[in-house]
């Protein structure tokens, strides 16, 4: 059974939560879970938050829900993705 990793450091958001399938080779793909009522699907809704690599022990960012992208450090990301923000000098400074 697939278990978020231990130093997670992420609470769920309120209405969410987080599950975790295998993506390939030793890399597990961390979703999250939406629990909303959405108006046009019955279907449950999930976003990939990113992947973990069991064998390095390294967080990735995603670049689509079926592929990693780069490592990232996990204090840079939020609860609900490991996606890096891209921004200028200026927006860096307004949003630090």
């Amino acid at each position: 059974m697939l278990e978020l990793p231990t130093d997670f450091p992420h609470e769920p958001p309120e209405k969410y939560s987080y599950s975790v399938s295998h993506c390939k080779g030793n890399t597990i793909a961390i979703w999250l879970q939406h629990h909303q009522t959405f108006c046009y699907t019955s279907d449950p809704v999930h976003t990939i938050w990113g992947y973990f690599d069991t064998k390095k022990g390294h967080y990735l960012a995603p670049i689509n829900s079926k592929k990693p992208g780069k490592v990232v450090n996990i204090k840079d990301t939020t609860p609900y993705t490991a996606m890096q923000l891209n921004l200028n000098p200026l927006e860096h400074a307004l949003y630090a």
